[in-house]
């Protein structure tokens, strides 16, 4: 499937800053079922761009613009071509760290006793593949689903007790029963192609736990599957926070507002 994303992120002051910062991770990573076939970042003012690789292997761009400024509006676009032939299962991307490094606990992911509860009824034996499936499975009907920005996080404690969460709070939850069961799990940024004529209008996120014979597996309790050709794979961390699309500073007063815009769907011809 050939996805195209169009990612248009605005920022408005009421006062003029003075410098703005931003470290964004947008650009989806290479695998051996997910190609870049092309992508494209546009900030609408003077900037500067710089790009690295952090800790997790994700690609980050810094962004450095210099004030005064009362507006910037930064546009990602691009086109990914994915064949989802691997079930699931991550081939071929890059793994700077060990699977054990994902043993550990994270603020947002912080070990709970409900949820230690969850996982250990269902994840009873030796895991396989179907008790996860089964365990993703259980998230989703655990929590509802709610609408939400990138930047609103709740602990999975609280997302757990509350009962409903939005798709970046049910991976958390995920990887936080999955590291439970003394699994190697980690949170994952990413975009969802919806398959009718509509296209998604919003980021998604799933997780992915590791299991020794098959390794790194992709399981998404918003949508009770493994992802599928449909998914764009961008980004891995700890949680939530380890892969935020933007996150940064500003030097200047006043309130700061901001607008995101996300259109997911398949590329036209």
């Amino acid at each position: 499937m050939r996805v195209a994303v169009n990612h248009v992120t605005r920022y408005r002051f009421d006062e003029a800053q003075d410098r703005i910062i931003q470290a964004v991770r947008m650009r989806p990573c290479e695998t051996d079922h997910q190609t870049v076939v092309a992508w494209r970042f546009d900030v609408d003012c003077d900037a500067r761009l710089k790009k690295h690789e952090d800790g997790f292997g994700n690609e980050v761009t810094m962004i450095y613009v210099p004030g005064p400024v009362k507006a910037v509006d930064l546009v990602v676009t691009g086109e990914v071509l994915t064949d989802g032939a691997a079930n699931g299962i991550v081939q071929g991307a890059a793994e700077p760290l060990p699977p054990e490094l994902f043993l550990r606990s994270s603020p947002r992911t912080a070990p709970a006793k409900a949820i230690g509860k969850f996982a250990h009824d269902i994840m009873s034996g030796e895991p396989t593949i179907e008790l996860l499936h089964k365990l993703n499975i259980a998230v989703g009907e655990r929590l509802t689903e709610k609408p939400g920005k990138p930047e609103d996080s709740r602990v999975a404690s609280d997302v757990f007790e509350a009962g409903e969460a939005t798709v970046r709070e049910m991976a958390n939850v995920l990887v936080t029963a999955a590291r439970a069961a003394n699994l190697p799990a980690r949170f994952v940024s990413g975009y969802r192609a919806s398959k009718s004529d509509e296209p998604a209008e919003s980021l998604h996120a799933w997780a992915e736990i590791y299991l020794s014979d098959l390794g790194w597996v992709g399981f998404d309790p918003a949508a009770g599957i493994s992802p599928d050709q449909c998914y764009v794979r961008v980004a891995v961390g700890l949680d939530d926070a380890d892969t935020a699309p933007f996150s940064g500073s500003r030097a200047g007063p006043g309130e700061e507002t901001l607008d995101v815009e996300v259109q997911v769907g398949a590329a036209q011809n």
